[in-house]
């Protein structure tokens, strides 16, 4: 599948900025599973510094903001080609060991309510992928999917408490609970085509599970599905703070508003234009 992504991130300020600084993971890789054809971003009110692989194997780009602008606006746009692999993303790359996805962080130290929910499912925990997709559907149906109920802060003990979240809390909830099995895990943020709108309000997050003999395996508990050729893979990370799209710090900006705008849809016309050429070169090498 083609798509085509746009994504404008508008940052806009109560005061006068000083000094700011902005690490951007908004440009996905070429990876098992997805290309990357084409991807340009474009600022205003802020001016690159440096791009850099972090410790995640994600692409980062660092930006300074202008002294004294009222807003900072950064507009993605590109072109994925992605294949439905079931959901499997292949071996571990990165600097991180693999021991390093065993570790609870702040946002997916799991307490009694995570426990609790792991010790209530009644499955065989030797076959790990079968109780992963049992706990996914677990997680799904105790808690619901509620925008707005939750932010970024928010940690996995406490949605499962409240019972509703957005992706980001399903996620969580499942990394905490996997690593308790001892199942290397990491948040995965990124971007879906969805099959009823094309405008968005925010990317999307699941998260991968490293499993014996597969590697790394997606699980999308808000959507009860294993990632398929509609889901573009962005950045990873031990949790969504290591993730995340846009992290960094500004100071004298006071109270900051953020807007987020976003646009993932097929692209037919160029998947057509793609497969005549394929075509085209096929009969010319053929005769």
């Amino acid at each position: 599948m083609l798509l085509t992504v746009k994504h404008t991130t508008r940052y806009t300020f109560a005061d006068k900025v000083t000094h700011g600084l902005q690490r951007l993971r908004l440009k996905p890789k070429t990876s098992h599973g997805q290309q990357v054809i084409e991807w340009h971003m474009a600022l205003e009110g802020a001016k690159p510094q440096a791009s850099y692989e972090d410790q995640h194997y994600n692409h980062v780009d660092l930006v300074s903001i202008e002294p004294g602008v009222p807003e900072v606006v950064v507009t993605c746009e590109g072109t994925v080609r992605t294949a439905d692999n079931n959901g499997v993303t292949g071996g571990h790359t990165g600097l991180m060991p693999l021991w390093c996805f065993l570790r609870p962080t702040p946002l997916t130290r799991p307490g009694p309510k995570v426990r609790q929910l792991l010790a209530g499912i009644e499955a065989d925990r030797t076959d790990v992928l079968g109780f992963l997709h049992t706990l996914s559907t677990v997680i799904g149906e105790q808690v619901e999917y509620v925008a707005g109920t939750t932010d970024s802060h928010t940690t996995a003990e406490q949605a499962l408490v409240a019972g509703k979240g957005v992706c980001q809390d399903h996620a969580h909830i499942f990394i905490a609970a996997g690593r308790m099995l001892d199942v290397p895990m990491r948040y995965v943020g990124g971007y879906l085509r969805m099959n009823d709108r094309v405008e968005q309000d925010a990317g999307h997050g699941w998260a991968e599970a490293h499993i014996q003999g597969l590697g790394w395996v997606g699980f999308d508990i808000s959507n009860a599905i294993c990632p398929d050729e509609r889901y573009v893979r962005v950045a990873t990370g031990c949790d969504y703070a290591e993730a995340a799209p846009v992290t960094g710090i500004a100071t004298g900006a006071g109270e900051t508003r953020l807007d987020v705008h976003l646009s993932v849809e097929e692209n037919r016309v160029g998947m057509q234009q793609q497969q005549s050429a394929a075509g085209g070169q096929q009969q010319t090498q053929g005769g």
